[in-house]
């Protein structure tokens, strides 16, 4: 077999990460010059979700057509999420922090109560979503973290599990291993570690989705196993109220995907509920806010392209109160999951810059 040294392999990953961030280019584009899908009109059901959400919105539509609260419709949508373990960004099977803990957020938010909950960093608990939605109803606090998160829901019944599933610590692993030339940790040869490899480049992220009732009820969830190898207690957009979810149950729900800290420094969801509220459709809502998150990533060198653009994903989904939805991604090629009440497919994404290559 022939040599393959940790600093070839890291040269190749992150020209394979490159590539699957930015295509191989980030050629001039008017951000104006928005390609953009069709918002759907009406006043029915609606059940809208990231890329990895078709499930969740089959699922939260067939709960909203039975008369279920829309936020136990989103939280049952995105539970099969989070217990799939071979989705690596979301729930059991999710990727770890750098110490190898797989730590989870979530938060929810329901329209008609404009009541929300949340936990972040929570440890051994497959569901986050159902642990965010308790401590929404079950104490006075908005957000619940860490070992404090645990113990409030292993006061619920909630049982601990090993989260970290033998695929997941495949990965984390040889992201150790291939940390360094200079350490005491040895990768496998070359073919084995990049098949170990993709499923992680592949990995859609973290997911959100939203749903309005036939009453024109909102609600939405996000959850996530956050960033990939992050340092023990980092905390993403996710269960953040006005960053990764925000419903006003009298405009509407918006949600996000994407780099989290990007997001929380721009309120990100709010802001899009915020932009519907003026008038804008969910669609151009999504695409407003990523535009002023564009423009303020100058402030952040390390994070811009050699022309100036953002070198990371962010996505938000979003719903209005009479039922129209839309998506946005910062680059084209991304898709999100919507359910109609006639079908249930992906759909395409605006965009602001597009890939090419």
């Amino acid at each position: 077999m022939a040599e393959f040294s940790r600093r070839d392999f890291l040269q190749r990953m992150g020209l394979a990460v490159a590539a699957l961030t930015l295509g191989k280019s980030s050629a001039a584009a008017d951000p104006a010059d928005f390609s953009s899908s069709a918002s759907a009109q009406g006043e029915g059901m609606i059940a809208v979700a990231s890329g990895n959400g078709l499930r969740a919105t089959e699922k939260a539509m067939e709960l909203l057509r039975q008369g279920f609260d829309p936020l136990d419709a989103v939280i049952a949508g995105v539970n099969i999420v989070e217990e799939d373990p071979n989705d690596t960004s979301v729930g059991y099977g999710g990727l770890p922090n750098e110490e190898g803990v797989v730590e989870l957020d979530a938060s929810v938010m329901h329209g008609p109560s404009h009541n929300a909950g949340a936990v972040a960093s929570l440890r051994n608990i497959k569901t986050p979503s159902k642990v965010a939605k308790l401590v929404m109803e079950r104490c006075d606090h908005a957000l619940l973290v860490g070992e404090g998160a645990l113990k409030f829901a292993l006061a619920h019944g909630f049982k601990e599990e090993n989260l970290l599933t033998d695929r997941a610590r495949e990965i984390w692993l040889r992201w150790k291993e291939t940390l360094s030339e200079r350490d005491n940790w040895f990768p496998p040869g070359k073919d084995k570690i990049a098949a170990v490899l993709v499923p992680y480049l592949e990995s859609y992220g973290t997911i959100n989705c939203l749903a309005r009732n036939e009453k024109g009820d909102l609600a939405g969830v996000t959850t996530t196993s956050g960033l990939a190898f992050k340092l023990a207690g980092r905390v993403g957009d996710s269960p953040i109220i006005g960053a990764g979810l925000y419903v006003d149950n009298e405009i509407g729900a918006a949600g996000s995907t994407g780099r989290g800290e990007a997001n929380i420094l721009n309120c990100g969801s709010f802001a899009v509920v915020q932009e519907m509220g003026r008038g804008a459709s969910p669609e151009e809502a999504c695409l407003r806010v990523l535009e002023k998150i564009s423009a303020k990533t100058k402030f952040h060198p390390h994070l811009l392209t050699p022309e100036g653009r953002p070198r990371f994903g962010l996505e938000f989904y979003a719903v209005n109160k009479k039922g129209e939805y839309g998506s946005a991604s910062l680059w084209s090629g991304g898709r999100y999951a919507v359910h109609d009440g006639k079908e249930n497919r992906h759909r395409e994404a605006a965009y602001l810059f597009k890939r090419t290559g």
